[in-house]
């Protein structure tokens, strides 16, 4: 099939057609074999839907989850990111051994290497940026102490590199404002120039793009409603079922939207605040300087150097995160192709012709008037604008959207009006189109929020667009949703010995043995120390000797012996083949003595 999905995507598939009850699964069963062989045909083929807007609204939300993160876990993402990419350089200047003055001049421009890359105020590549750099370092760590710092420990060269790169950065900033030798600070040049063309861009874009969707939308809804209230299919165009789909994708894509430019804005916020600070510290250091009419004392201007420095580094935090903002609009675009291709621009203007295209501002102030009376609905608590805080920030269930024109109108979303009265229904907040809708809704409300359930169990994408994590059959869709664990293989490099060894050699862990250094000091308290002296060690040093008891000794008095004599070994010849013969007698017995 040569189609690669990530296992989020079918995981959350799988969840979703298990959970859907057309498909006749029982969650509260173990699957067979043949409902395993079911369920992977009805992922496949789920997967394998060309033009599908229900499956590329699926497949925004897994990219949007698995990517986006928040504010502060996005800066520390750019700062892991930026130590590793600086790792190989740190290595190679605090593993360095330097005995030449080639290999000094070498470490020391490897150092200035690092602080252009770490500070990422030019280019190491730029004759005049190094030349700038390196005479900034000079001032204040020159090549003369580059010794000691070679023979400092790694973690305390890593620290002073650090150190280096805020201290050089903040006099590289002073001397590019005092250049021109203007009273009045110009703010662009404390701006990295990425930050200040893509900031307005950025948010330019995401402002564009969201009107776009955001009209979009209404051209669904309106087509929508005319279909629901007129009965009829629009001849030669597919069914409603896909409309509602292609509205499902559109509304998904301007809430990620939303959030997108919601991020974007603090990051401009956060920039004003830091260029705010940069000219505030800025003026603080000019005014030390002048004030100083002879030698300038570091411990007054470093500080203000490396306040420059972290003021700096923040910006351009905030401008990596404004570019994988706007990498995740760009990854985003792709997920609306089937809905455009199914009903161009062509299409749906056909299938509105007659209909009024409503806005979602256009609707809240149609329905502003229709505020609920309290007396009317006495069982029931509601929330009004006038007796709320923080009105505009409260929770709101199904994402703002209307549940009980989800329901009522066969899936259809309409966003709800919060003044109109928010609902306050077992902790949880419903808001509504019309008065109408919200005083139906509040009389059974349990049962809409159970058939808003069905509704999402039918159309998987309505579990993350309207936000029903936390209705406990949903919790386990959510579990799916979460960054995936990832291998890979790596590997790393530890010190020989990190820390100092500390080794007692009188330490004993053999208890006789601790035993027996007892007994020895213990008859070492009743003995007495004598002490000689000899014509040549008098009038020089004290000798001292120690007596110490004998050891135990054994002896045995007796013990068991043997002794062997020689075996006897005579020998006779002659004895056979004749009477009368000479005998002859010859004695082979060892002698006693051998």
């Amino acid at each position: 099939m040569g189609h690669v999905v990530s296992e989020t995507l079918v995981a959350f598939l799988v969840k979703a057609i298990v959970l859907d009850p057309r498909y006749g699964f029982d969650v509260d069963r173990k699957l067979t074999e043949q409902d395993v062989h079911k369920l992977e045909a009805l992922c496949i083929e789920k997967l394998m839907e060309e033009c599908s807007p229900s499956l590329d609204t699926i497949k925004m939300q897994v990219y949007f989850d698995m990517n986006y993160t928040s504010h502060r876990e996005f800066i520390e993402k750019i700062h892991r990111s930026l130590a590793s990419r600086l790792s190989s350089a740190s290595r190679e200047i605090t593993d360095s051994r330097v005995k030449t003055r080639d290999e000094v001049e070498a470490v020391y421009c490897r150092i200035v290497t690092y602080i252009l890359l770490r500070s990422e105020m030019g280019s190491p590549t730029n004759t005049s940026t190094v030349q700038e750099a390196t005479a900034a370092l000079r001032s204040v760590f020159p090549p003369a102490e580059l010794g000691a710092f070679m023979s400092l420990t790694r973690k305390e060269k890593e620290q002073q590199l650090c150190e280096l790169t805020m201290i050089v950065t903040g006099i590289r900033l002073y001397n590019k404002v005092s250049k021109k030798g203007e009273k009045d600070i110009d703010l662009q040049q404390l701006t990295p120039a990425a930050l200040d063309k893509a900031l307005p861009a950025t948010i330019k874009g995401i402002e564009n793009e969201l009107k776009l969707c955001q009209s979009l939308a209404w051209k669904y809804t309106a087509v929508l409603e005319k279909l629901l209230d007129s009965d009829v299919q629009a001849a030669g165009c597919q069914s409603d079922v896909l409309l509602k789909q292609a509205l499902y994708n559109v509304r998904q894509y301007e809430a990620f939207l939303k959030v997108i430019l919601a991020d974007a804005s603090l990051c401009a916020r956060h920039v004003e605040i830091l260029q705010t600070e940069l000219l505030t510290q800025m003026k603080l250091l000019k005014e030390a300087m002048q004030s100083s009419k002879t030698a300038i004392l570091t411990a007054k201007v470093f500080p203000l150097f490396k306040a420059l420095a972290n003021l700096w580094s923040g910006l351009q935090d905030e401008s990596a995160l404004l570019n994988i903002l706007d990498d995740m609009l760009t990854n985003l675009q792709p997920f609306l192709t089937s809905q455009s291709k199914i009903f161009p621009e062509v299409v749906l203007d056909g299938l509105l012709e007659g209909s009024e295209v409503k806005t979602d501002e256009q609707r809240m102030e149609k329905s502003s008037d229709e505020q609920i009376d309290p007396a009317e609905m006495s069982t029931h608590e509601w929330l009004f604008p006038e007796t709320t805080t923080n009105f505009d920030g409260l929770p709101l269930q199904y994402n703002g959207m209307c549940g009980y024109t989800l329901v009522n109108k066969d899936g259809l979303l309409l966003p709800g009006n919060p003044h109109i009265g928010v609902l306050k229904h077992k902790e949880k907040l419903y808001v509504f189109s019309s008065k109408e809708a919200a005083l139906k809704f509040a009389s059974s409300a349990d049962e809409f929020v159970t058939e808003v359930a069905e509704k999402a169990k039918r159309s998987a994408e309505l579990i993350q667009l309207l936000k029903l994590h936390q209705q406990s059959e949903m919790q386990s869709v959510e579990c799916l949703m979460v960054n995936p664990v990832t291998k890979c293989d790596s590997c790393m490099q530890t010190e020989i010995h990190p820390v100092e060894t500390n080794i007692n050699k009188s330490y004993e862990w053999n208890e006789w043995e601790l035993r027996r250094k007892a007994i020895k000091l213990a008859n070492l308290r009743t003995k007495a120390t004598h002490s000689v002296q000899t014509n040549l060690s008098h009038m020089r040093r004290e000798n001292a000797t120690q007596v110490f008891l004998p050891k135990d000794a054994a002896s045995q008095s007796k013990r068991d012996g043997e002794s062997n004599v020689p075996k006897p070994q005579v020998y006779l010849a002659g004895l056979r083949g004749q009477k009368d013969g000479p005998v002859i007698k010859t004695n082979l017995t060892r002698s006693v003595d051998e």
